[in-house]
């Protein structure tokens, strides 16, 4: 039944983002249901004015110091790398006394992560996990990012609207992506 109603929700805003195929377009969040029976969940879309190559590789170089002109990470270090598996810690500027602890899988031949977040409890979470999908467009890259998390307050940060809610640091991210992976790409070549 959950599945039924993610898989609608996701339908709901095909169309959207059907057309999100412009360079560096307006990001598109969807709200989605986890299918545990608590907690809450977001679709996020946006393009990027970069090649699949460029956008994956500034997504899985994952000791980047650019990770830290994101005004929403205070610190970020890679912990280690063993294949395709990545261990990372981050601080993030609204809850500055807690490192969170991600593991991200790369599937390099299908330009996916899987993330999950290591220590829920130590971060006042019940749980943290979700994926990020690139794919070319005319335009450059598709990026959609889907997790699901449960904690104290979870629901009035998903519907927060104003600095601080899910939307604004969301959008927020996209956007800094948007610019930062441009440059990243260029440094590249």
């Amino acid at each position: 039944m959950a599945c039924g109603l993610l898989s609608a929700e996701i339908r709901a805003s095909a169309s959207a983002i059907e057309n999100h195929q412009g360079a560096a377009s307006e990001p598109i969040i969807t709200t989605l249901r986890p299918e545990a029976a608590k907690g809450r969940g977001y679709q996020l879309v946006y393009t990027v004015d970069a090649p699949l190559e460029a956008t994956w590789n500034f997504k899985t170089d994952f000791g980047s110091q650019v990770l830290l002109t994101n005004r929403m990470i205070t610190s970020h270090r890679l912990v280690s790398r063993e294949g395709n598996e990545v261990i990372t810690e981050t601080v993030y500027y609204n809850k500055p006394k807690l490192v969170f602890r991600w593991k991200t899988i790369l599937f390099p031949d299908r330009h996916l992560l899987e993330f999950v977040l290591l220590n829920p409890e130590e971060c006042d979470e019940e749980y943290h996990h979700g994926s990020i999908q690139l794919e070319a467009v005319d335009a450059g890259t598709r990026v959609t990012q889907v997790a699901y998390f449960n904690f104290f307050g979870a629901s009035l940060w998903v519907n927060y609207p104003f600095s601080g809610g899910m939307s604004y640091m969301l959008k927020y991210t996209a956007r800094w992506e948007q610019k930062a992976i441009p440059g990243y790409w260029h440094a590249e070549k």
